[in-house]
């Protein structure tokens, strides 16, 4: 698995992100077919991993957590829907920024 930035492809929903919302910092990868939208705020980060065709797989989003914040499953808060997982992790829970 391989996290590729692609937020210049994004720049209206990264735009909509940051001045409707909290957050201070926006970033969109893919991860093969799947979206991935980090979003950082400051009480707060926002992981939203989706997908088209499929529901989200484990591994896809340890990978995710591993790489954007160094964080496991059982150390955030996790909802899960029909192709999509949105995971929370509150300020407390950050070991890392990305810049």
């Amino acid at each position: 698995m391989r996290l590729i930035d692609i937020t210049n492809s994004y720049s209206h929903l990264v735009a909509q992100q940051l001045s409707a919302t909290d957050a201070q910092f926006v970033k969109v990868y893919s991860l093969g077919p799947t979206t991935v939208v980090y979003t950082q705020a400051p009480a707060h980060q926002e992981i939203l991993l989706t997908n088209e065709r499929r529901n989200i797989l484990d591994a896809e989003i340890d990978y995710v957590l591993d790489k954007l914040c160094k964080a496991k499953q059982n150390e955030v808060d996790l909802v899960r829907g029909h192709h999509l997982a949105e995971v929370s992790i509150p300020m407390d829970m950050r070991r890392t920024e990305i810049s």
